[in-house]
């Protein structure tokens, strides 16, 4: 079960942090991942985070903007983003490794969560 929040209306340049609630035993030990997808477009990566945080990688198009974190304790994951660009404009969607290795590829991820709209207008 994945549970993602924190998407709403934002201005050009603004911020704001997206969290992803899952259970222990579907998390503890896995990558996490957030993707995106605009109206029109195929779902893309945005983000993925290791098991215990050692690895993170990002696209490009979002690499010094946005943050991943994740707190095992509480079984959450965090996409913090900052200056905030009309084309991240997105459905967000979290989801749940297949392993515990940090990966970009929708193949390698197994729990899909609803997703959370993300809407920058200027």
């Amino acid at each position: 079960q994945l549970q993602a929040s924190g998407g709403g209306l934002v201005q050009i340049g603004g911020s704001l942090r997206l969290s992803c609630v899952t259970s222990p035993r579907t998390s503890s030990n896995n990558a996490m991942g957030w993707f995106r997808q605009a109206p029109g477009k195929e779902r893309e990566f945005v983000g993925t985070i290791s098991w215990n945080a050692g690895a993170k990688y990002y696209a490009d198009s979002v690499k010094d903007r946005f943050t991943m974190s994740r707190d095992n304790a509480k079984n959450t994951v965090y996409l913090q983003m900052n200056s905030l660009k009309p084309e991240d404009t997105a459905v967000y969607y979290c989801a749940v490794g297949r392993r515990s290795f940090a990966s970009a590829r929708t193949s390698d991820y197994v729990y899909w969560g609803r997703g959370t709209q993300v809407t920058v207008s200027s």
